[in-house]
């Protein structure tokens, strides 16, 4: 089974060039932020209500990446907001995206090539082995939201992070997009990370807006 990062880079990830595509600002890393998080819930290691996030079991996942924000959540001499938490990952911790790219290429699900343009800039490129993973997650979500289903909890998080990162785009068509938008927003506040997600993308375009009018 796919993670929650690793489906949202799928989703991310142009099918042709073999790399991210462009996403609002910063909103891809707080999605991967969230995504972290929200794996480690359903692994049993976190709980989070209104006010904190806690760590319930400090037992390792078997997952060097989850293993490292886990140990990141311990370090923390207080308890802190998920609110906390996701602006911590998503400014201080490093190659979240990186990490998760590694770990399709090692499922066999993309494959890495190094090029260089001019001779000099070297650029990575992850292209598909296989579009079967990247297909079912899309058929997933399209069915889940076309057909007003109740979603698993899972989809009901990866349905909220997908919203949040702008990524219903690459599913639905403008016109589709609009009609579930609803829907999406619906299933989106069902998820306490996923809504805190949302917040935090909304509060960096606030930012971005008012500089904007200011100069």
């Amino acid at each position: 089974m796919l993670t929650f990062a690793q489906e949202i880079l799928l989703l991310a990830l142009d099918d042709k060039k073999g790399t991210i595509k462009p996403l609002p600002f910063h909103s891809l890393r707080f999605a991967l932020a969230g995504s972290l998080l929200m794996e480690l819930a359903f692994c049993d290691r976190i709980d989070t209500d209104l006010d904190y996030l806690t760590v319930v079991n400090s037992e390792p996942t078997g997952s060097p990446l989850l293993d490292k924000v886990l140990a990141r959540l311990q370090e923390s001499d207080k308890p802190q907001s998920t609110e906390y938490w996701l602006d911590e990952l998503a400014w201080n911790m490093e190659n979240i995206k990186e990490k998760t790219l590694e770990e399709l290429v090692q499922n066999n699900i993309l494959k890495l090539e190094n090029r260089k343009i001019l001779w000099v800039f070297e650029t990575r490129r992850y292209p598909l082995i296989d579009d079967e993973e990247v297909k079912e997650v899309r058929s997933r979500l399209r069915e889940i939201i076309a057909n007003k289903e109740v979603p698993s909890p899972r989809d009901a998080v990866l349905i909220s992070l997908v919203h949040a990162c702008n990524l219903f785009q690459e599913i639905f068509t403008p016109e589709e997009l609009e009609k579930h938008l609803i829907w999406i927003n619906k299933i989106a506040k069902l998820d306490l990370i996923g809504r805190e997600v949302n917040q935090a993308i909304s509060k960096i375009y606030e930012t971005i807006t008012s500089h904007s009018i200011m100069y």
